[in-house]
C-alpha cells in the first residue's frame, strides 16, 4: 500500500515538474484587521492559509477560484479579571477570481476577486463569573479582494491582499459600518506546484 501511494506522488509530482504553467498555487498570509470597525478595533490575525486554482487562461487574464481559512482572536481581561475571556473568529472565504498576466509586467500579478465570507467566532472564559464557553456567533457577507503578487523565482512569490467584506446583521445588531464593514489586509507568501 505504501508503495503505491508513494508511486502515485512521485507521478503527481513528475508530472507538475513538465506542465509549462502551474494552475494551483498555495499561500501563508498574515492577516492585519484595519480600519474603525469592531473587527479591526477588536481582533488580531494570527494566519490564513490560501489555495487558487486558475481555471481558464483568457490571455492576458486568468480567471479561477480559491479558498482561504483564517485565525483571528480577540483577548478580554479586565475589570481585574471579572471579564477574562477569549473569542476566536474562524474566517472561511471562498471566491472567484481574475488576475492579470502580462509579459510587460511579468514579474507582477494584480488580481481581483468576489466571494463570500463566512466568520464563525467561538468564545472561552469567564464574563463576570460566568462561563461563556458555550458561547458562539456566525455572521457572513459578500467580500471584494484585491491583491498584488510579485514573483522571486518561478514558484515561489510574494503578496499583497485586502478583503474587504460586507457582513449582513440580525435584527438586534445595528446596520451601522462599525458593525457591518470589516476590512483585512493580508501579506504572505504563495507557492505554485
Amino acid at each position: 500500500m505504501k508503495q503505491k501511494l508513494l508511486l502515485t506522488l512521485l507521478l503527481i509530482f513528475s508530472i507538475k515538474s513538465f506542465s509549462q504553467e502551474s494552475k494551483f498555487s498555495l499561500e501563508l498570509n498574515y492577516p492585519i484587521p484595519i480600519d474603525n470597525n469592531f473587527i479591526g478595533e477588536n481582533y488580531n490575525g494570527i494566519i490564513d492559509i490560501g489555495a487558487d486554482y486558475r481555471i481558464v487562461n483568457l490571455n492576458p487574464v486568468n480567471l479561477g477560484v480559491s479558498l482561504n481559512a483564517g485565525v483571528l482572536t480577540n483577548n478580554v481581561n479586565e475589570n481585574n479579571g471579572l471579564q477574562n475571556f477569549k473569542i476566536t473568529s474562524y474566517v472561511i472565504q471562498p471566491r472567484i477570481f481574475a488576475e492579470l498576466d502580462l509579459e510587460s509586467i511579468e514579474r507582477f500579478h494584480p488580481s481581483v476577486g468576489l466571494g463570500y465570507t463566512i466568520m464563525d467566532f467561538n468564545a472561552s472564559g469567564t464574563n463576570n463569573g460566568f462561563d461563556v464557553s458555550d458561547a458562539s456567533d456566525t455572521q457572513s457577507g459578500f467580500n471584494f479582494n484585491f491583491g498584488l503578487a510579485y514573483d522571486i523565482t518561478e514558484k515561489l512569490f510574494v503578496q499583497v491582499q485586502y478583503d474587504f467584506v460586507k457582513l449582513g446583521v440580525d435584527n438586534d445588531v445595528p446596520d451601522i459600518k462599525f458593525n457591518t464593514n470589516v476590512n483585512i489586509l493580508k501579506i504572505g507568501l504563495g507557492y505554485r506546484l
